[in-house]
This record gives C-alpha cells, sequence and structure tokens, in this order.
C-alpha cells in the first residue's frame, strides 16, 4: 500500500517467458496484486510467471492473441473489478526500472493527478540509449498525441509504464481504448475527454536487457497517426460539441480546411504554369496566400484555445 491505497501492477505478455519471472521479481514490496496477463503466448510465459512462487500473482491467459492494449485493458478490467485503489502498468520485458514505480504511485495515491506516466524523454540519457529510428517516432508520435489529446504538457506519448487512479478507470470506457500499440496514445485522448488530470514524471530508459521488441517503427508509426487523427476529431466532438462547446471546433474546421483549399489550388495554379504554360494573375496569387496564412492562423488559434481549455489537467 502506498498513502493507505492498495497498488496493483498490470504485466501484459506475449512470448516474454525469458524476462517475465525477473519483472515480477523487482516488482517492489507495497505493490499490493500482481496481474500478469498473457496475450495467448506461443512460449511458456505463464508457467515462467507462476513459477515465481509470489502469493500476489494472479495469472490471466487470452485464449486467442489481442494485442497489448488488449492485454493491459483485461488487467485494467481485473483492478476495477477487485477495487484497487492505484493500478500500474509494466511491461514483462524487463525495461521499465521498479525502482521508478513509487514516483509514479504517489502523485495518484495523494491525489494529486488522476493518472501519472513515465517520460524518458527528459533525460539526456535518452538520444543516446534509445535507439534513433525509435526516438524520432517517438518524437513525432508526442507531437501528435499533444494535438490529438489536449494534454500539451506531456511528452513521451508511447511510455506504458502508468499509474492510473480507480475513479478515472471507473469513468474510462475501457472497452473503447484501441487494442494494440496505440493504446497509450488512445488512453490520453479518453482521459482528456473526462478532464483527467496527468503528469509526466522522468523516467530512465532501459535497453539491452535481451527484450525482444515485437515493434517495426514504418509499420506502426502510420497506423497509430491515423488512430490519431480519428481520436483527434472524437474528441472535438465529444469534448468541445456534445459536453461543453467551445468555439475552437470552429476555428478548427475553418483553418483546416482554408489550408487544405489554399495548398490544393496553389498546386493547380502551379501545375497550370509550368505544363500549360498559363498566366498567373496577381488576384490569384493573393487568393492562394490570402487562404494559407489565414488557415494557418486559424489552425494556431485553435491550438492555443485548446491549451488554455486544459492547462488545469496537469
Amino acid at each position: 500500500m502506498v498513502e493507505g491505497k492498495r497498488v496493483a501492477v498490470v504485466v501484459p505478455a506475449f512470448d516474454e517467458e525469458l524476462l517475465v519471472a525477473e519483472t515480477i521479481r523487482g516488482i517492489p514490496a507495497f505493490v499490493d496484486l500482481i496481474v500478469v496477463v498473457d496475450d495467448h503466448s506461443s512460449d511458456g510465459t505463464a508457467e515462467r510467471a507462476r513459477a515465481v512462487g509470489d502469493p500476489r500473482v494472479e495469472v490471466i491467459e487470452h485464449a486467442e492473441n489481442q494485442g497489448v492494449g488488449a492485454a493491459i485493458a483485461t488487467g485494467y478490467e481485473r483492478c476495477r473489478e477487485l477495487g484497487v485503489d492505484v493500478t500500474c502498468v509494466m511491461a514483462g520485458d524487463n525495461q521499465m526500472d521498479p525502482g521508478e514505480l513509487a514516483a509514479l504511485v504517489g502523485p495518484v495515491a495523494r491525489g494529486e493527478v488522476d493518472y501519472a506516466k513515465a517520460n524518458r524523454l527528459v533525460s539526456g540519457e535518452a538520444w543516446q540509449l534509445i535507439p534513433r529510428s525509435r526516438y524520432l517516432g517517438n518524437a513525432v508520435l508526442s507531437l501528435l498525441t499533444k494535438i490529438a489529446s489536449g494534454y500539451w504538457h506531456v511528452a513521451d506519448s508511447q511510455a506504458g509504464y502508468t499509474a492510473l487512479s480507480l475513479d478515472a478507470l471507473r469513468r474510462l470506457d475501457v472497452e473503447r481504448l484501441y487494442r494494440r500499440y496505440g493504446f497509450p496514445n488512445d488512453m490520453l485522448v479518453h482521459l482528456n475527454v473526462q478532464n483527467a488530470r496527468v503528469r509526466d514524471v522522468p523516467s530512465r530508459p532501459i535497453y539491452g536487457v535481451g527484450e525482444r521488441s515485437g515493434i517495426r517503427v514504418r509499420h506502426v508509426a502510420p497506423r497509430i497517426a491515423w488512430l490519431l487523427f480519428k481520436g483527434f476529431w472524437w474528441r472535438m466532438k465529444e469534448k468541445y460539441v456534445i459536453r461543453d462547446f467551445h468555439p475552437l471546433v470552429f476555428f478548427y474546421v475553418l483553418g483546416i480546411l482554408m489550408t487544405v483549399v489554399g495548398f490544393l489550388l496553389g498546386v493547380v495554379v502551379a501545375a497550370s504554369r509550368i505544363f500549360g504554360g498559363n498566366e498567373i494573375t496577381t488576384a490569384t496569387i493573393v487568393l492562394v496566400s490570402l487562404l494559407l496564412v489565414s488557415g494557418t492562423q486559424f489552425t494556431l488559434f485553435a491550438m492555443w484555445f485548446d491549451q488554455e481549455a486544459n492547462k488545469e489537467l496537469r
């Protein structure tokens, strides 16, 4: 327990027989329950987890592989059913320092925030330790997640080392959360609609401990980007239209529309000049410039309004 609150750790695991036992043995004594969710592994992950002999461990096995997000969701549902006050997530590949768990749990247990998550990018070690392709992909997805989720103060959106309050967990529609690698991004979008307070906690990146990453940035990044695009418009509808109207929706719609129209018109005019030899009139240049500049301004104003609307959620 921490601050008189029961704490659980959900460990999503898929083919992690080499590291899951070490992960479990490293979980601090203040944790009351460890829920290992085996996402239909083809190896002995579930058996290795049980063999640790820790009485806190409960193993749940999926009948078929559903994805890391689905494994976390299963663990969340179990902890919500048991009424656990703070539910954390630690991957089964031993890439998350158990010594940092108290720093994540503390703010949630004290009621300061609803959701605390690790941020590996604030450390100067991140650029040296994290593979470059993954670091750059993470940086791009973090920027997109800021826009989609409204949590402009949060970075390292792909970090899965987290702590969530029971109140926030009860308000979440866990079944609607994305089932695969985009789960942390989608989680932030849904938390923002619930006006949950979120805080980053500095974390040390860990690599080279024998993990076998299933993430391929070039395959995963486009899917998560599309997920965030859909999540952004869902959040606009839910938070700023249905639950409480805010004019920033008009700014976003007009800004994006004018920017796209201005860009397409500019391409058509340029192609007409290059391939058809047609003259570009001053009026056309002014129109394209006006659309692009006005569209950009509207979009930036919408982002500023969104930041102001969410500045208390930290």
